[in-house]
């Protein structure tokens, strides 16, 4: 599953983040106004396929590094989005089938695809909670009933800040997560970043106007920075996300003005 926006996926006038985020990874639920949103961001970012690919294999590698090198096996993967190929609790299950995952998403409809994909999982679980309300989402009992609150948890904020204007104080909400979890739990971060700030302004007003202003924006590098103070970032650190512990043989993208910057932190 990916990242998702909080536009109602049944809209024919606006592009949903999630349905775009299908479509740059090839998936079949997304739309007309979506596919065109995609092919205007293709315009601006011709490698942009290439970065939700990579931002995917980065996922992946961190799941395997929470339950092999950090022992954690569970996952509350917040802003989950749609479906897709190759899911996250599907990764950390092959390396442990004991490890449990929720998925969280704001949008009705696709938790609705959520819940019919792991309608015959005991180990998985499927809810409506949105970053910004976590003692909700860390208090809805389906929660609850997979995750322990007294065990380590790898919570998953894969792109979904991009989502969130800068007044939702999305740095806030990183040290928020952080502070209810448990010692040793690990929080995943991701989040498309433009060195350019012409490219940033760019991309943020396509996404705005695709979206019907329901989007955050492209931010600095360096702006997530400080986001991490206090928690321990695993090495390399912040990082483009292809460059985060590649596996063999995976191609790591050269600096560009456009990427996907990654990290993950330790909880003390």
């Amino acid at each position: 599953m990916s990242s998702a926006g909080s536009v109602s996926p049944r809209s024919d006038q606006a592009a949903n983040p999630a349905r775009i985020h299908d479509y740059l990874l090839g998936g079949r639920e997304n739309y007309a106004v979506d596919r065109r949103a995609a092919e205007h961001l293709l315009n601006i970012v011709p490698a942009t396929r290439q970065l939700v690919a990579c931002n995917r294999r980065f996922l992946h590698r961190a799941i395997r590094y929470a339950v092999r090198d950090a022992g954690i096996r569970q996952f509350l993967d917040i802003g989950s989005g749609l479906p897709a190929q190759e899911n996250l609790h599907q990764t950390a299950q092959r390396s442990d089938p004991s490890a449990r995952v929720v998925y969280v998403d704001n949008d009705p409809v696709v938790v609705a695809h959520g819940r019919a994909l792991l309608a015959h999982g005991d180990r998985t679980a499927m809810v409506t909670g949105d970053v910004r309300d976590m003692d909700t989402v860390l208090g809805n009992p389906e929660v609850t009933r997979i995750l322990d609150p007294a065990e380590p948890v790898a919570a998953l904020l894969a792109t979904v800040l991009s989502c969130l204007p800068d007044r939702d104080r999305p740095g806030d909400l990183v040290r928020g997560i952080a502070d209810r979890l448990p010692a040793g739990s690990v929080l995943v971060f991701s989040h498309p970043a433009a060195t350019d700030q012409r490219l940033r302004t760019r991309l943020t007003e396509l996404m705005l106007g695709v979206t019907g202003g329901m989007w955050g924006r492209v931010r600095d590098p360096e702006e997530f920075a400080v986001w991490f103070e206090g928690l321990e970032l695993v090495p390399p650190g912040l990082v483009e996300v292809s460059a985060w512990r590649p596996d063999p043989g995976e191609t790591v993208n050269p600096p560009s003005e456009a990427m996907v910057v990654g990290a993950i932190a330790r909880v003390p």
